[in-house]
């Protein structure tokens, strides 16, 4: 199968992990990375600097209607639920879920509907189980479904909430989440299919 877009989600711990994982990737990594971290509304652009110390990627955080870039990690903003259309990204200021906006619910269920089979969603640490949903979207698609070994995660909760809705996903340790995302081989876009993104906020709750 090949892939065309990785969306990555986590909460506590999240910083160490996604270092970790940034740092993994080779210079020549061709999928577009999408981050989505909880944090505080009046965060800055911090969480992208930091981690475009760890990358050999470029890294920067997404601007609204922008386009999405193979070879990059997009950073979603804070205080913005961040939506995946194909090809482009749009923010929203629609209600939390989960308490959070950023949600990572949110991002990878218009990630599963956008790309379909050619989604890849990776949850890492975190201390609640935002994210399992759309895991779980992105599994019901045909996409690939990793998530962070919950013993190897500073917050076990969000990993281990992501394998209870999805049990055959591949639990690893970042390191090697970092190894297999190295080896998934890109999309010809011209024979991908494509799709609308649909999202419905009721989506994201047990």
């Amino acid at each position: 199968m090949a892939y065309e877009i990785v969306v990555v989600g986590t909460s506590w711990g999240g910083l160490s992990a996604l270092r970790e994982l940034v740092g993994g990737l080779p210079a020549v990594f061709p999928l577009p990375v999408v981050v989505v971290q909880h944090r505080h509304r009046q965060s800055d652009h911090l969480l992208a600097s930091l981690l475009q110390d760890s990358s050999a990627l470029p890294v920067g955080e997404v601007e609204d209607k922008a386009p999405i870039t193979g070879g990059h990690v997009h950073v979603a903003p804070a205080d913005y639920h961040l939506l995946i259309e194909y090809g482009s990204f749009s923010l929203s200021i629609d209600e939390p879920v989960r308490y959070s906006r950023p949600s990572i619910d949110v991002t990878f269920v218009s990630a599963a509907d956008a790309y379909g089979g050619r989604a890849v969603g990776v949850i890492l640490t975190g201390a609640n189980a935002d994210g399992s949903r759309g895991l779980e979207r992105i599994h019901e698609r045909g996409g690939l479904a990793l998530v962070q070994l919950p013993a190897t995660a500073e917050s076990p909760m969000m990993p281990a909430a992501a394998l209870r809705c999805v049990p055959t996903a591949r639990a690893l340790p970042i390191s090697e989440i970092a190894s297999t995302l190295a080896t998934l081989a890109p999309a010809n876009a011209t024979t991908s299919s494509r799709g609308r993104t649909r999202f419905d906020t009721r989506d994201a709750h047990p």
